[in-house]
């Protein structure tokens, strides 16, 4: 039973990461367009499923609260202010999205830039939260006490900006897949430098491992399995370059997916047994059977299932580009 809600919060957390990451970064390539018309077009290919995807972080902190109450008490009070500034992100990202269209032109600037600020705020602390994870938070007796501000780093600083730029990426490829005519070639355009620049941060991240001697770096030497997971990141990047050259609008998003299912797979394997490396072990974590097997005939076998089913319906009936070209909706 563990192990399952184990499971189900992996898949709901990488379902996060690849559906609202891809509409965060197009909130963030917002700011780059100048275009009125192609904000519109930019905002039309999110507006039938943000709300949609941003309901996994919520599986997610459900799964947390009910199946592993010590973590998520834990990482409450390890990272109080990073989890509000995010939400006061995704809040006002979510306002904005709804009163842009409503507003008067003379002032729809400000709901752009909150627009643009709440998704760029939203993903940098994601970013900062898995950095100060991946480096290790101060507990003393098994309580955490690094206070207010022991998630704050350089190299956690360095792990936000990195997720800005993967998440950016992931949107541009969803725009080269949604878009008609310029909008889709400015994207394209993009991949390559965003793709670049995340593979800057990879390797930076890497060597930081290395000075800094961190624990994870000799979960990577003592489990070279995972290296299997850099090499299928590797191998998508390739189809990502070919994708680009080939003038390809469906395999880019396809092949980012890939790579940040392989990040994901990487560190949560580095992690194990951890739910907070390297503090608190998944036994540890876990709430009583009999709380975990009441969970389980809700959320487990009704709701997470329903979600998907949501979810698949959902960019079903979506598919295909926006605009007011023929056959597209």
């Amino acid at each position: 039973m563990v192990l399952f809600w184990v499971a189900l919060l992996a898949i709901s957390i990488m379902i996060y990461l690849l559906l609202d990451g891809f509409d965060l970064g197009v909130g963030m390539l917002f700011g780059l367009t100048r275009s009125e018309a192609d904000r519109d077009v930019m905002q039309n290919t999110i507006a039938p499923v943000w709300d949609g995807n941003e309901t996994w972080l919520v599986v997610a902190g459900v799964i947390l609260w009910g199946a592993f109450p010590v973590v998520y008490a834990t990482l409450l009070s390890a990272f109080y202010l990073p989890v509000i500034i995010m939400l006061l992100g995704l809040i006002l990202r979510g306002v904005a999205f709804e009163f842009r269209h409503r507003a008067a032109r003379r002032v729809r600037w400000i709901w752009d830039l909150s627009f643009v600020g709440g998704s760029l705020c939203a993903s940098f602390m994601q970013g900062v939260t898995v950095g100060a994870l991946v480096e290790g938070l101060k507990f003393t007796n098994g309580l955490y006490a690094g206070g207010a501000f022991g998630w704050l780093s350089p190299f956690s600083v360095l792990c936000g900006v990195g997720l800005c730029l993967g998440y950016a990426l992931l949107g541009a490829c969803w725009l080269v897949q949604k878009c008609h005519s310029h909008l889709r070639e400015r994207a394209r355009r993009q991949i390559p430098v965003l793709a670049i620049a995340v593979l800057v941060f990879l390797v930076a991240v890497f060597i930081h491992a290395l000075i800094e001697n961190l624990p994870i770096m000799h979960r990577w030497l003592d489990r070279p399995y995972l290296f299997v997971f850099p090499a299928t990141g590797a191998a998508a990047a390739m189809v990502l370059a070919g994708s680009i050259l080939h003038r390809n609008d469906r395999w880019p998003f396809y092949a980012v997916a890939v790579i940040f299912g392989s990040a994901f797979g990487t560190l949560a394997l580095s992690f194990w047994p951890y739910m907070i490396p390297f503090a608190i072990t998944i036994d540890e974590a876990a709430a009583p059977h009999a709380s975990l097997a009441f969970m389980f005939w809700g959320e487990g076998i009704f709701v997470f299932p329903l979600m998907l089913i949501y979810v698949a319906v959902g960019y079903r009936v979506f598919r295909g580009k926006v605009g007011g070209m023929p056959g597209s909706h």
